[in-house]
């Protein structure tokens, strides 16, 4: 029966990146009662569970980026022969399973998978996309919720805003108090994880002497800049790299 695992064959070869949707979260969040349109908890809990695919999935992505119940991995390398179907279940699997821990839930959560082939120099294009659709979900989310309150039913507050500009959307969160521009940077923009070089001194017991070395640490970075920008430029450069 092993040449009925047609896909089993299938690879792809870095630079690539895999992005992860949390599959059917509504009705699990609710449960929990968290904070709309965004909850800091929640939030906390998906980076929380990227450092640790960072640190215990034994893969090397280059970054993630996420917001909302999205990430997006960017790889350089990867083991598994490069097979598609491994890449497509462990990671999902693990953050799955990273994130029912981080929430303490009673029910697992899920999340599906895909893989978007890049170049290099389409790493910053696709970031690019992902970090306007943060602010297209920023923007909708918190038009969603702000119907609600005034009274709308879901199906109505989705009718009504399919039907409204941007621009509508700002006046009426505006009208409520809350400037879409100056909300926290991490709903605007998104959230990065890297690793990031520093300098570590110690003591040198053979040579006597106090010596310095190169180690990597795991950033959470919540205030990352948009990336259209020179300082987001820079900022893709040094990651790519």
């Amino acid at each position: 029966m092993k040449e009925r695992e047609i896909y089993s064959h299938l690879k792809v070869f870095p630079p690539f990146a895999v992005r992860i949707d949390g599959r059917g979260f509504s009705r699990t969040l609710q449960r929990l009662g968290l904070e709309k349109p965004y909850d800091d908890g929640f939030a906390h809990a998906m980076v929380d569970s990227i450092e640790l695919f960072f640190k215990e999935s034994g893969l090397n992505p280059l970054f993630a980026f996420t917001f909302s119940d999205e990430i997006s991995l960017l790889f350089n390398e990867m083991s598994y022969n490069n097979r598609v179907e491994k890449i497509d279940s462990i990671i999902p699997g693990f953050i799955s399973s990273a994130l029912t821990i981080q929430l303490k839930l009673e029910k697992p959560v899920s999340f599906d998978s895909r893989v978007i082939i890049l170049g290099k120099e389409d790493i910053y294009s696709y970031l690019l996309w992902r970090q306007a659709e943060t602010w297209r979900n920023h923007v909708s989310s918190y038009g969603f919720y702000t119907l609600l309150r005034s009274g709308l039913t879901e199906n109505e507050a989705a009718m009504r805003l399919k039907n409204m500009k941007a621009a509508q959307i700002h006046e009426l969160v505006f009208e409520q108090g809350i400037n879409l521009a100056e909300t926290p940077v991490w709903q605007r923009c998104g959230i990065m994880v890297y690793r990031e070089s520093y300098e570590k001194t110690g003591y040198d017991p053979i040579k006597r002497m106090e010596v310095s070395t190169q180690r990597k640490k795991i950033v959470q970075d919540w205030d990352i800049p948009i990336f259209k920008t020179e300082t987001g430029k820079r900022l893709i450069s040094k990651l790519v790299l």
